[in-house]
Order: structure tokens, then sequence, then C-alpha cells
């Protein structure tokens, strides 16, 4: 497991709302006057993991605990903070953090003081750690075209401004693609690139959807591909990564264990894959337990594990000159080439 930690990564699918740490939770909490479902550490991560197979939506419903106290400035800089030295602890490199703002304007916020803040938490991590960071502006399928183009125009407003790309996230069943074609144009027109969150609560038919119409660079999950031989062609043929994330699949019941997860059958029939955690707090992993699972229950090697890491660094949302630097520092590090 250390050299797994000691391993340079990049974190690619990380949800803001669904890594909280649960001391923080608890302090906030108390300020706040919020409800909690527990009011000691240990019992609250317990409460906040999920610990059986669920249904994608049940595993979304804990968000409403977590999101109750991303209402304010001081609390989103210092989640956002927090994320990114959680992540520097292991050895990530680079993570691209997504989040939807409209979800923290309850109070006195707008959609901007939002994002202004995350970044304002994350650039004061930059500060003090060696990781870089970017942002990922979700759309959320549940919610009106009119809300994910607002979305969207937030995310181009912001657009080399630490915002590097648009997500289409949540219930997929429902909620199609074809729905917010608006925002995901023109988020696409604007230079933005687009990941959508597909193929996880539903079947590959959202896959082909997010891809042929949604305009998706990279996938969400991708989970359920391996439904249709002719949809991996494709993603193989043009190179489309997956954002992997094993538990949070297993805890969801899109698979049934880790051991028959399709990722082992993707990576071997040449797909890019890149291994995330989803939600640290909700899915109680880190970044290099995903890893050790990947090693544990699928026989992921050390050097197929090494490409993976690899992989995750070659498929940032960033510009070819970060890429290369990231890249670089990563072959140096580990020895590759």
């Amino acid at each position: 497991m250390d050299r797994l930690r000691r391993l340079p990564k990049a974190e690619l699918h990380v949800h803001l709302d669904g890594s909280l740490r649960p001391a923080t939770m608890l302090e906030l909490a108390r300020i706040r006057h919020v409800s909690l479902p527990a009011d000691e550490v240990g019992a609250l991560a317990g409460a906040m993991a999920v610990r059986r197979r669920t249904s994608l939506e049940e595993y979304l419903e804990r968000f409403t605990v977590t999101l109750a106290l991303m209402q304010d400035w001081e609390a989103l800089e210092r989640i956002a903070y927090e994320l990114a030295a959680d992540h520097a602890a292991e050895n990530v490199r680079y993570v691209e953090v997504r989040f939807c703002p409209a979800l923290s304007t309850e109070g006195d916020l707008r959609s901007h003081d939002v994002l202004d803040a995350v970044l304002a938490g994350l650039e004061r991590a930059r500060a003090h750690f060696a990781i870089r960071t970017a942002v990922i502006v979700c759309a959320l399928r549940s919610l009106s075209a009119y809300a994910s183009r607002e979305m969207a125009d937030l995310a181009i407003s912001y657009l080399g401004r630490g915002v590097c790309a648009l997500d289409l996230a949540g219930a997929e069943a429902g909620h199609p693609v074809r729905e917010h074609l608006e925002a995901l144009r023109a988020a696409s027109l604007a230079g933005l690139p687009i990941t959508i969150h597909a193929g996880e609560g539903f079947g590959s038919a959202s896959i082909r959807e997010a891809i042929e119409l949604g305009g998706a660079s990279r996938l969400g999950h991708g989970t359920r591909l391996v439904e249709d031989p002719e949809l991996l062609r494709t993603v193989r043929e043009a190179g489309i990564p997956l954002e992997v994330c094993l538990t949070s699949n297993v805890q969801t019941g899109v698979v049934s264990s880790y051991e028959t997860h399709p990722v082992r059958r993707y990576f071997d029939d040449g797909i890019r894959v890149c291994l995330c955690t989803d939600n640290r707090l909700m899915s109680g992993v880190t970044l290099s337990r995903e890893y050790q699972h990947a090693h544990d229950e699928l026989g992921f090697s050390w050097s197929e594990l090494v490409g993976i890491a690899r992989s995750g660094f070659e498929n940032v949302f960033v510009g070819a000159e970060m890429r290369a630097s990231l890249l670089g520092s990563f072959d140096s590090e580990v020895g590759v080439g």
C-alpha cells in the first residue's frame, strides 16, 4: 500500500460535496446549527459512507447532508482546501475537483461567489502543497435545461481562470443528455472540454448518447460499456478515456463486486482507463486504496498500475504545456522511458 501511496497520481473524478472530512463537518455543523446523523467523527464517517449495495439514487441522497454545510464562503473555501490537502497527502499531483455551484446558493452566495470560494481554497492548497488543481463545473441532469445553460455560461466565463471543463452529472434514468444539449454545445463551442456521467445508473445507450449527442471527450464511469461491443470499439478507436470509480460502482450496484468490474477487460482491450475515487466520504476511499483494489481484486500488476497512473496525467483537461510538464515529472520520478 505504501508503494501505491508514493506513486504520483492524478485524480480526474472527485466530487467536492462528496468528499468532506467528518471532523470538519462536525465543526461546521456546530457553528451553523445543522443537524447531522451522528455527533462523533467515527460514527459520522460510518453514517455517511455507503456500506451496502444500493441504487445510485439512494447513494446520492447523502449529498443533502453535505450540501447543508456548503452554503457560505468560509465553509466552501475550507472544504476545497482540505480536499486538495488530503489528495496531496497521498501523492496526488493533480486533481480536477467537480461540483455544481448552483447547489450552494441557498444563502447569500451566487454561483460565481461559490466558484470563487472554491478556487480560493484550491489556490491556498497549491501554495502549501505540491499539487495542481482545476475545477470541473457540473450541470445536473435532474435540473432544467435553463439551469444547465447557467452552469455552462459560468464555466465558460472562468475558462482559463481555474475551470477546465463542464460535466453533466446526476441520475441518468429519466434524465437524458438530449435535454441539456444547449448547455453542452455552448460549452463545446467556447472551447470547454466535456465529460459526462454515463453508464453508471443506466445502460450503454446512455454512453452512446453522451458521445454522439453530448460530445463527451471523457466518460464519467462508463461501466456498462461492456454491454455494447460496437460502442466499445468506438470508444477505443476514438481514444475516449473512462473515469473509473471502482468502489462507488460496487456500492451503487452497477457491478456486483470488485472482481466482476469490467475495467480489467477495458484495459486489456486497449481502452484508456483512469482510476478515480468519485466521493471520498460517501465511498470511504482514497485514490491509493482504489489502486490497491485494482491490484488485489482485479490482478493489475505494478507495471500496469504505473501505466494507469500515467494515463491519468495523459488525459487531464489542461493545455499541452502543463500536460507535458506533469508527464515529464511523472516519468522522471517513476523512471518511465
